[in-house]
Order: structure tokens, then C-alpha cells, then sequence
């Protein structure tokens, strides 16, 4: 896939935490918004369409928990055959994507001092 680059688009959840990092921040932190913009519009989303394996794949980490083995099953029968669901550490964010050829879609964008993310919205 490398070399070739994808089209990158945007969910509504990935908009909403755009919002919800910007609250986070407050007031005090909108020369870290700025950065943050600056660095998902002008490195990272580059850097994702183009080579989309960046990112480590979410669904390979270890689970300890049983509501998470739960979450990741739901999250499988939500995939199709050839997609990835992958992460990639941003400064102090995570960015969570899905590679389904020949698109990447950006899921979700969580301040790492933000509880979670909320994957029941991505797949009803």
C-alpha cells in the first residue's frame, strides 16, 4: 500500500474529539490546540494516507479485562476482510484509524489524560 497514497476521511466521533481535546485544553491550552492542528494536518494525516501501516495495530495488544474481550469481539464482526484497525501515538495524543483500502478513516483523537474511547458509535 505504501507509495500509493489513500484518501483520508473524517468521522463525525473524530470531529467530536477534535472538539472535546479543545475543552479539555481550555484556555490555557490553545497554543497546545494549535499544535495539535498543526501537527495532525501538516505530519500525521501525510503521513497516514501515504503509509497507513504507521500505526500499530490496535487489536494486537493484550486484553485483561473481560468487557474489553467483549468490546474487541464486537469490534471484529464490525470489520471487513483486509480492514486494520490501528493507533498511533501523536506527541500527547492517540490517534485511532481504520485502513480499509482505499481509504483511511480517522476514527477517533483522545488526549492521553482523557478517559477512553467510544467505539460503540463506530459500528451499530
Amino acid at each position: 500500500m505504501a507509495g500509493r497514497r489513500l484518501t483520508g476521511v473524517f468521522t463525525e466521533n473524530f470531529a467530536k474529539n477534535l472538539n472535546a481535546v479543545q475543552a479539555f485544553l481550555g484556555d490555557e491550552g490553545r497554543e497546545a490546540w494549535a499544535r495539535l492542528l498543526d501537527r495532525l494536518f501538516e505530519d500525521l494525516i501525510p503521513t497516514i494516507t501515504q503509509f497507513p501501516q504507521s500505526g500499530r495495530p490496535f487489536l494486537a495488544q493484550s486484553i485483561g479485562s473481560l468487557e474489553a474481550r467483549r468490546t474487541v469481539r464486537r469490534l471484529r464482526r464490525g470489520l471487513h476482510p483486509g480492514d486494520e484497525l490501528r493507533e498511533f501515538i501523536l506527541d500527547d495524543y492517540l490517534v485511532l484509524y481504520l485502513v480499509r483500502d482505499p481509504i483511511v478513516a480517522f476514527l477517533a483523537v483522545k488526549h492521553h489524560r482523557q478517559l477512553s474511547f467510544d467505539l460503540h458509535g463506530f459500528w451499530p
